[in-house]
Parts: structure tokens; C-alpha cells; sequence
């Protein structure tokens, strides 16, 4: 491997995971005498610091070694930290930026017109001052987003995927999935002794802005009824067979796994402040709208447990620390053969280098006609022979 500078990133929410990619980019690069240097808080490192600032430079950049990673993947979480800003959408120019001229044009989101700011030129300029030949991008749609815009102007980028909500497209799997499906399980298994022993209702609000993935996977390993947001469902008709399953079991409860993002005939989740880089604002809970809906309707308790974050803190599971090592292997490899403009993904259960995904499309989605029943609202468990491992195709 020819000597190179690389920078690596982690941009968005974090997952259990990020320090083995990482690490892993870290031991590669340091046995081929590449020099690899972290950018720290996501895309801000490079549209935020003044690399005539010791100040600046110590707080965005940090080169990587084989001493100061050596133990960052027993943790979870992100070394390098995280942000979400997006250098194509930037609302307010950073001090380093003031008095010069970026491009600009008007954002509408949700109604909301706001003024932003281009500033990819000072991004581009950061990525030559510091003489990185290489960028690998560890994040979700967002972070891979202006990934593939940094690519299309030029930059050599490479892109690892990760998310809980494991939407990514082109795709099968994104780090941090599995652990998130993991805890959801163990969290779900645990309480069902409290929502047993007071015969209510449970409702699990899990993360999925845009995409099932989390709520559809732990229910298929749970036995669990759920909603996602690519499937508005009847509220009489889900009311009803949560009634239904609490009085036909012995123990007298019932359980339901919701996406942050689920909706119901009639209903939209209520957002609440402002817009993050990406136009994204927090949603209210779904689970209490529904535990409210229960009670008027149905007459019968719930018990309402958000398991967002929980799902996302702590140590890799297994899956996520091999998924993680191999896909940092494989961006390494591509950094080797001189590639640009591709992820790590797995395609057809396999391993593969593909395509940064195109922004414009959107977040991967659940097919509804074949991973959900939308009449019993729950995953389907038949016709799966012949698919890849994680039962849906990039």
C-alpha cells in the first residue's frame, strides 16, 4: 500500500460499533506506514476549524495511533465524537468563515424558509491544507449524504454505514443494528414481568424516523405486534388485537412495538423543535398518543416504555464488532486499489463494495408486501427461503 494521509470521520446519532471501524482503520494504516488522522465532531471538523489556531486545530483534529486507539473498541460510542452538520445547509456561518462569500440559497422545510450557506469550497480547502488523500466517512443517510456530494466535487471519500435504524440504502446492514435489536429484546424480555403483573397493555417506543427496521426486527424476535411508518394501520383494528391478545393469554397483557415514526389512519406524529442541520426536529411519542387512544377507546391500562437511546449506548454486540472490523478491512482495501465513491455494504448476504447511495432517494425502506402482515400488524414469517441473513435485500 502506497503511503497516504487519511482522514476518518463519524458524523449523526452514534452506535455501538464506531471505535472498531475506527481502530481497525488505525492498525491497517499504520502497518502500511499511512498516516491516518481523526476529524473530530463529524462534518463540523472540517467546516468549523481554523488550522492557524492551535486552539481550533487540537479541538478538530487528532492524528490516530496505534497508542491512543488501542483500547477504543472495548467502548461504545464514538472516540472522535459526532455532530450533525451538514456543510451544504449551513444556517450561520462559523466564526473561521465570517466575511467570506459562500453561496446561498433559500431551504423550505416543513414550511420553515430559512437562508443557508454552501461552505464545501472551505471544506475542500481544510481537506488539502491538511493533506488528506483519502476521507472514510463512518455514518447514516445524512453523513453519507454530503459524503457523496464531497465525492462528486472531487474528494476521494470511501463510506461506511451505520445506523440502528439500518436504512441505508444499497445496503443490507448497518452497524448498529444488531446490538440495538439486541437490547430491545433483553429490555422487552425484562418488562414483560412488570406489564404481566399489573395486566396492562406494554407499548415499546423504538427509534425509525422513516424506516421500520428497528420495531419490524424486534418484533419478529419478540412475538410482538408492531407499527412502522411505511404502514398506516387502523387504530380500531390495532386496538382491538391488543384487547384480543391480552385476554386470550393466561397471563392477561399485551405488548406492541412502535417506530418513533409509526402513524395510524388520521394521525401524524406531532414534531417539537428546531430543525437540526439535516431539517430533521425531534417527534413527540407516538406510544403515549396510542396509550392514550387505549385507554379512551378501550378502557384498559398501558404501561409505556421509550427504549430510543438505551438501544444505542453501550459495547458492540458480537455482529456489530465483525460487521464493523471487516467493513473498515474493506474501506482500507478500496484506499489500496485507489477506489473513491464507494461503501462498505453487505449485497445478497455477501460483502461487497457498492455505490455511495444517491441522496435524493431517500432512507432505505420496509417492503411492506413482504416483510409486514398488515392485517395481523406484525412482521411475516413465511416465504423466506432463498433470502440473504438479515431477510431484506440493499
Amino acid at each position: 500500500m502506497t503511503t497516504r494521509r487519511i482522514g476518518i470521520l463519524t458524523g449523526g446519532g452514534d452506535v455501538p460499533g464506531l471505535n472498531s471501524v475506527i481502530k481497525s482503520v488505525v492498525y491497517r494504516g499504520s502497518e502500511a506506514g499511512c498516516e491516518v488522522i481523526g476529524i473530530r465532531r463529524g462534518w463540523e471538523g472540517l467546516t468549523h476549524v481554523n488550522l492557524e489556531d492551535p486552539t481550533s486545530t487540537a479541538r478538530y483534529i487528532l492524528p490516530l495511533s496505534r497508542e491512543n486507539t488501542r483500547t477504543i473498541d472495548r467502548t461504545g460510542g464514538t472516540f472522535l465524537h459526532s455532530s450533525r452538520t451538514n456543510p451544504t445547509k449551513m444556517k450561520q456561518l462559523p466564526p473561521v468563515l465570517q466575511g467570506q462569500q459562500f453561496q446561498s440559497k433559500e431551504s423550505t422545510k416543513k414550511g420553515l424558509t430559512s437562508t443557508v450557506f454552501d461552505v464545501t469550497p472551505a471544506v475542500l480547502k481544510n481537506i488539502e491544507r491538511l493533506r488528506l488523500d483519502y476521507i472514510v466517512a463512518i455514518g447514516g443517510d445524512d453523513t453519507l449524504s454530503y459524503a457523496a456530494e464531497l465525492d462528486r466535487q472531487g474528494a476521494k471519500v470511501i463510506a461506511v454505514p451505520k445506523t440502528m435504524d439500518n436504512d441505508v440504502r444499497n445496503t443490507e446492514y448497518c452497524i448498529g443494528f444488531s446490538t440495538a435489536i439486541t437490547r430491545a429484546m433483553d429490555a422487552i424480555e425484562r418488562q414483560r414481568t412488570t406489564v404481566g403483573s399489573h395486566e396492562r397493555i406494554g407499548i415499546f417506543r423504538v427509534f425509525g424516523r422513516d424506516a421500520g427496521y428497528t420495531a419490524l426486527y424486534t418484533a419478529y424476535v419478540t412475538s410482538l405486534r408492531c407499527c412502522i411508518p411505511e404502514y398506516k394501520v387502523n387504530l380500531q383494528h390495532l386496538i382491538d388485537i391488543l384487547i384480543a391478545d391480552k385476554r386470550n393469554n393466561p397471563s392477561n397483557y399485551s405488548l406492541v412495538v412502535l417506530s418513533e415514526g409509526a402513524e395510524w389512519e388520521g394521525y401524524t406524529v406531532r414534531e417539537y423543535g428546531e430543525p437540526d442541520a439535516f431539517g430533521h426536529r425531534k417527534k413527540m411519542s407516538v406510544a403515549e398518543d396510542l396509550s392514550n387512544e387505549i385507554s379512551a377507546r378501550g378502557g384498559e391500562e398501558t404501561v409505556v416504555s421509550d427504549l430510543t437511546y438505551d438501544l444505542r449506548s453501550g459495547s458492540p454486540d458480537f455482529v456489530d464488532r465483525m460487521v464493523a472490523i471487516t467493513f473498515a478491512g474493506m474501506a482500507m482495501d478500496a484506499v489500496d486499489a485507489g477506489k473513491s465513491g464507494l461503501m462498505a455494504a453487505i449485497s445478497e448476504g455477501c460483502y461487497a463494495m457498492v455505490p455511495i447511495p444517491d441522496p435524493k432517494l431517500g432512507p432505505r425502506k420496509v417492503d411492506v408486501a413482504t416483510m409486514y402482515n398488515t392485517e395481523r400488524c406484525r412482521p411475516t414469517y413465511n416465504l423466506k427461503l432463498g433470502l440473504p441473513i438479515f431477510l431484506s435485500r440493499g
